[in-house]
């Protein structure tokens, strides 16, 4: 987040840079203007790069350049490359853009903070953004992040989604294991 884009500002390519892990790295920028800033992202180890269209005049440009871009960790691999939309953006955005993503994340709040309630059209955007990646004929991993809790997380996973990010339910301050716990299971059942 970079306080324009959005009113929070959070980490950049300095912190990603400095996380020693073997896990992949996944930098869901929401930043104003991307395309000149993607670079520095990937070469700081980022290995998943989501970005919202809202933020540029050229995401079509952003894709081509992420995709143009070598894996820092493990060149052979290359850039997965996602597209967030948040709540209020159609999803006709991602149909000239479906060639060139592996990942679509879909807000269920609007981005900024943490704790927001789950916005329910949320659910008919899951379905109509499903029948769009079949269309595509194409293995895009849809994905559905914020207002994710205890209380819904059962009906999120049963939409079928590939991935659900959950933050403020998991990292409470108090019982992040038991609340991870929690979370893995209800999506396993």
């Amino acid at each position: 987040m970079d306080g324009c884009f959005c009113p929070m500002m959070t980490v950049g390519p300095p912190f990603i840079k400095a996380l020693r892990t073997s896990l992949l790295k996944d930098a869901h920028l929401m930043i104003a203007d991307p395309v000149e800033k993607v670079a520095d992202y990937v070469a700081a180890g980022a290995d998943i790069i989501t970005f919202h269209p809202e933020s540029t005049r050229h995401p079509h440009r952003v894709l081509q350049h992420l995709g143009s871009l070598t894996n820092a960790n493990d060149p052979a691999r290359g850039i997965v490359r996602g597209v967030a939309l948040n709540p209020g953006t159609p999803l006709e955005v991602l149909e000239p853009l479906l060639e060139e993503l592996e990942v679509i994340l879909l807000l269920a709040v609007n981005p900024g903070w943490g704790g927001q309630k789950f916005i329910p059209s949320t659910f008919q955007r899951i379905e109509k953004t499903k029948q769009m990646i079949a269309a595509a004929g194409r293995g895009i991993v849809l994905a559905v992040d914020g207002g994710i809790t205890r209380a819904n997380i059962v009906e999120v996973a049963k939409t079928g989604v590939d991935l659900i990010v959950t933050g403020s339910a998991v990292f409470d301050g108090r019982a992040a294991e038991e609340n991870a716990r929690f979370m893995l299971q209800a999506v396993t059942l």
